[in-house]
């Protein structure tokens, strides 16, 4: 097992808030497409709708790349991993600055996504690897508040590097901050000293665990209801909220706050009884859904509602995370893989079925409702998780199923 450096105490080794900087670089590229929209329609002459597109071939690239690259890279040392994925990723925004056409632009945000899957599968097994077991979903949840900080700032950033340095240098600004990423990682990632021979066929002998697609299963579900419905809160705040176009970005903000909360706050006290913690956090997100339909009818009840949305729904991320690593024992790489592509495929899933549900009778509450139904769904394979975690430490004695990595 790889040698590193463990915290006796509380704080967090300073690879963990690093990785957040890297986390929030990736995911800013993500949204920054939609501040830069009006741009490279014009440059590309097309409609802003043709340029999204670019939001859906990066999510791909993420679902895809996460367990491929994971693969390809798993004799790498992980700070090999880290830095080589921050590296390609300043190489795919240089190719994008550069593109001319629309195909060379869409293949360099499908490679930007796939080294974006296998930065953050890298980067779950680096900081669960660096802390103490006590802490290790603490240390994710850290590393999410990147992501919240990239939903809150990205689309803003993209609009005001839009503004000054155009669509062009914007891609040229994020390769020369990858740059600078992949070096100050490259030194604060822990050395793995000796290391056991990795071993393709142990990190697919870990997926036969019936526990972790549970987990996996569940996060798809839970994760396409709360972003499926995040995905056209717009729509429901200036249509059914009355609340003006121009005052949107306030509210994505304090849905960015709740992020921070969540990610940071729940993560301290949910390494004793992760799944517990996963189940009581898909159970909220449902009932936060359920109140912001009546709820979004009055402007400051919605806000409300969508800051709450923002702390229970970002929390699901670390804790997934987190038991699935434990449930892969001494093969996480691919385990933290799948869980990446089970985010993006119940973030797509969610909104790509949402956006149908404007047009029937619920209006600008379908995503809402659809999003209640799909949590409903995720907490079948969560029941299930427990039930069998709770049979396993029973025959085991064990104090808690999920404290301890077991194959089902």
């Amino acid at each position: 097992m790889a040698t590193v450096v463990r915290t006796p105490r509380s704080t967090l080794p300073p690879i963990v808030p690093v990785l957040a900087l890297g986390a929030f670089l990736m995911c800013t590229t993500e949204f920054l497409i939609a501040g830069l929209l009006p741009q490279m329609a014009a440059s590309f002459a097309v409609r802003p709708s043709r340029i999204g597109l670019l939001i859906t071939a990066f999510a791909f690239g993420m679902i895809v790349g996460a367990p491929v690259m994971a693969l390809a890279t798993l004799r790498l040392p992980k700070r090999a991993t880290l830095v080589l994925a921050l590296a390609t990723f300043a190489a795919a925004h240089i190719i994008a600055a550069l593109s001319g056409s629309l195909a060379l632009l869409f293949a360099a945000r499908v490679l930007t996504g796939v080294v974006t899957g296998a930065f953050w599968s890298a980067a779950t097994v680096v900081a669960t690897r660096a802390v103490d077991p006590g802490t290790r979903t603490h240390a994710l949840g850290v590393i999410g508040s990147g992501v919240a900080l990239a939903t809150v700032l990205g689309v803003p950033l993209g609009s005001l590097a839009g503004e000054h340095l155009g669509w062009r240098g914007a891609f040229w600004a994020l390769a020369a901050f990858a740059v600078v990423a992949a070096a100050v990682i490259g030194c604060f990632t822990p050395g793995e000293g000796t290391r056991d021979a990795v071993s393709v066929r142990s990190e697919l002998r870990a997926l036969r665990s019936v526990r972790l697609w549970l987990v996996l299963g569940s996060t798809v579900l839970v994760m396409g209801g709360c972003m499926g419905t995040f995905s056209f809160i717009s729509p429901l705040l200036t249509e059914r909220s009355g609340i003006p176009p121009g005052l949107v970005p306030l509210v994505f903000v304090c849905f960015g706050v709740g992020s921070l909360v969540g990610t940071n706050g729940v993560g301290r006290f949910a390494d004793r009884r992760p799944v517990a913690t996963l189940i009581a956090c898909a159970l909220a997100a449902g009932l936060v859904l359920a109140l912001l339909i009546p709820l979004s009818a009055n402007p400051v009840t919605a806000v409300i509602v969508i800051t709450l949305l923002g702390a229970v729904s970002m929390a699901i991320p670390p804790f997934a995370s987190g038991v699935s690593v434990r449930l892969a024992g001494s093969a996480p790489t691919l385990a933290a893989a799948f869980t990446v592509s089970a985010f993006n495929g119940g973030i797509a899933t969610g909104a790509t079925i949402g956006g149908h549900t404007l047009n029937t009778s619920l209006g600008q509450t379908g995503p809402a409702t659809l999003g209640v139904a799909m949590i409903a769904l995720g907490l079948i394979p969560l029941a299930a998780l427990a039930m069998q975690c709770a049979g396993r430490t029973g025959a085991s004695r064990r104090p808690s199923c999920a404290a301890h990595p077991a194959h089902a």
